[in-house]
């Protein structure tokens, strides 16, 4: 069975108009790269990561490095979900890192990761944001292929994730767990068998004192989705997402971007996929 070691790298910059473009990118297969889009309403660039594969097996080794230059401003989306698909042996990793200059903005929202019976996946993020920039970044689960009678069987799922304010680590996560764990805790919270997460950074520190936000995203809670905020160290705050399905999780993260646009405008850039 042949496996990928996968490189992506991609650098946004701003031009003296404003306008952000890719000053320089490649990228291997797995990865592939869409013709980028500019938003001009948000200034934002959208720039859409395909896996053009059936999806993540044993052994693929993905990297990718994503760098925003002073004043630009980028989102990074995938089209589609990213399935692991079941090992026998062996496991797959992938290593993320991403990098922010003041004056900068990225946003990283892909589809959900999608773990099936007996994957083992481990994915690692780092985020550098320097001050002055600002970063919005989600990460999605889903508890596997719930039209499959196929939820939380996968073996193992390792999940890490640093993030540094100007130097300075604010927020360190980890887990790691079987499906078979995680679905307890999925119980605590009432969750159903085909329960999705999401867990969010946003990085704003000059805006770090409005919290008037809050109190809309904080009324999201209830009916079946879980939704809970915590302030970080420095420099922004942390989202937790709970849903009892994938629509429930969509219909979240759209009323959530949509309520923090009006405090952040580089989040009224449209993915053109929710």
């Amino acid at each position: 069975m042949s496996t990928f070691s996968g490189n992506l790298s991609l650098c946004a910059e701003a031009r003296p108009d404003g306008r952000t473009v890719l000053a320089g990118q490649s990228f291997r297969a797995p990865y592939h790269v869409s013709k980028p889009y500019w938003d001009e309403a948000a200034r934002t660039l959208l720039v859409q990561v395909v896996n053009p594969t059936a999806g993540i097996l044993a052994g693929d080794r993905l990297e990718s490095d994503i760098a925003v230059g002073e004043r630009a401003a980028l989102l990074v989306t995938t089209p589609s979900a990213s399935r692991i698909f079941q090992m026998k042996e062996g496991t797959a990793e992938c290593r993320q890192h991403f990098q922010v200059r003041p004056g900068g903005w990225l946003e990283v929202m892909p589809e959900p990761l999608v773990p099936h019976r007996g994957s083992h996946y481990r994915q690692i993020t780092r985020i550098e944001v320097e001050p002055g920039g600002g970063l919005f970044f989600a990460d999605l689960l889903v508890s596997g292929r719930v039209g499959h009678g196929e939820s939380w069987e996968w073996s193992r799922l390792e999940l890490a994730i640093d993030v540094r304010v100007g130097g300075e680590l604010v927020l360190r996560e980890r887990l790691d767990q079987s499906g078979t764990e995680l679905q307890a805790l999925a119980g605590l919270a009432g969750a159903a068998p085909g329960a999705c997460f999401a867990n969010a950074v946003l990085i704003a520190e000059e805006r770090s004192t409005d919290e008037s936000w809050q109190a809309p995203v904080a009324a999201l809670h209830g009916d079946g989705l879980w939704v809970g905020l915590s302030r970080l160290r420095r420099g922004g705050w942390n989202l937790k997402i709970v849903a009892p399905g994938p629509v429930q999780l969509r219909q979240a993260l759209q009323s959530i971007r949509g309520i923090l646009a009006g405090f952040f405008p580089r989040l009224a850039c449209d993915p053109r996929k929710l």
